[in-house]
């Protein structure tokens, strides 16, 4: 097989891995054989390449829910107006007091996080203690 022909059915089989294909079915997809298919998951460098396909696709998709939030927040909001029915509006506060709650917690977390990881990076190492030299 060319090297390009290569290179495009490995692409073709990370990205359905990546996106939750079995390794059967992304083989397929890809043209490639299951015998193939194997032979590369057993490769650490296409291993590690799946891994960062995999972490891209998470980024990405946190950004697009990250875009997305403002208008969700939006809705819960006008769901909570009077003219909604009293189960809707429950839901709706129930979800904004439980996300409102997350996001502090994450906060507070991150913030501590940060606080211990400067004073660790900020402090230098403490000084090795001499050993005493107890005379018996």
């Amino acid at each position: 097989m060319p090297g390009g022909s290569r290179r495009n059915a490995d692409e073709a089989f990370l990205s359905a891995l990546a996106c939750g294909a079995t390794t059967e079915s992304a083989a397929r997809s890809a043209g490639i054989s299951i015998s193939t298919a194997y032979r590369r998951l057993n490769d650490p460098a296409f291993r590690q390449r799946l891994q960062q396909v995999r972490a891209d696709i998470v980024k990405r998709t946190a950004g697009a829910l990250t875009a997305a939030s403002t208008e969700a927040v939006k809705t819960l909001i006008e769901l909570q107006k009077a003219n909604t029915p009293p189960t809707v509006r429950l839901g709706a506060a129930r979800a904004i007091i439980e996300m409102s709650c997350k996001l502090r917690e994450i906060t507070e977390l991150s913030d501590r996080l940060r606080a211990v990881e400067e004073q660790i990076t900020s402090d230098p190492a403490p000084a090795p203690k001499p050993e005493s030299s107890a005379i018996p």
